[in-house]
């Protein structure tokens, strides 16, 4: 148990998948995961620059659109980062990080507390753990291609609305799924909400 310890504390700063993280700012659930896989938590830690290289060019060269939270490219950071991360820990565990991550998000949204500029709601953890499915299944038919095509593959099958993205209009803004605009104020500081989840082909 004292190795376990030692081990956890080396490698509980950068664990979670949305934001490279210090130890204080990660959920108590993912500090509980890492504890518990600590060797899941090293592989990760050891590929997570590789990750987030992927994902920095996609946004840099706009090669989705520029929505981290609820857009294209948010499903593109999850999908590609439990496809990648996959070849390196097993799905099961991954799976277990997803929600433990998931369950972060909900009490930062009781803290008010944003992430990737937008405080969590219900319908964004939703869309997260189901692009997670997403990544599981395509890491598995595609654990054997470089990461460029990865990349592409992922791109394309959210293209062609495989992933799931939170519904906006021309504009940007969140509309419902009657397509009418969601006022902001029907929105901050509410976990449920009347965001629509939908293909990302949409």
């Amino acid at each position: 148990m004292r190795l376990l310890a030692v081990i956890f504390i080396f490698i509980i700063g950068n664990t979670g998948f949305s934001q490279i993280k210090t130890f204080s700012s990660l959920s108590k659930y993912e500090k509980r995961w890492a504890f518990f896989h600590p060797f899941a938590s090293l592989r990760i830690k050891k590929h997570q620059k590789e990750m987030f290289t992927v994902y920095e060019e996609v946004k840099s060269k706009k090669l989705l659109d520029e929505f981290a939270n609820g857009g294209k490219l948010d499903a593109f950071r999850h999908t590609f980062a439990m496809a990648y991360f996959s070849r390196f820990v097993s799905v099961k565990k991954l799976r277990k990080l997803g929600k433990a991550h998931e369950k972060g998000n909900y009490l930062q949204f009781l803290k008010s507390k944003t992430e990737e500029g937008e405080i969590p709601d219900s319908v964004s953890s939703v869309m997260d753990l189901k692009n997670n499915e997403l990544g599981f299944s395509l890491g598995k038919n595609f654990n054997k291609n470089t990461i460029e095509e990865l990349k592409q593959k992922i791109i394309e099958q959210i293209n062609l609305g495989a992933a799931f993205i939170i519904k906006r209009n021309k504009e940007g803004l969140y509309v419902d799924c009657a397509g009418n605009i969601i006022p902001p104020e029907k929105i901050k500081g509410t976990w449920k909400n009347f965001k629509c989840l939908v293909g990302s082909g949409s």
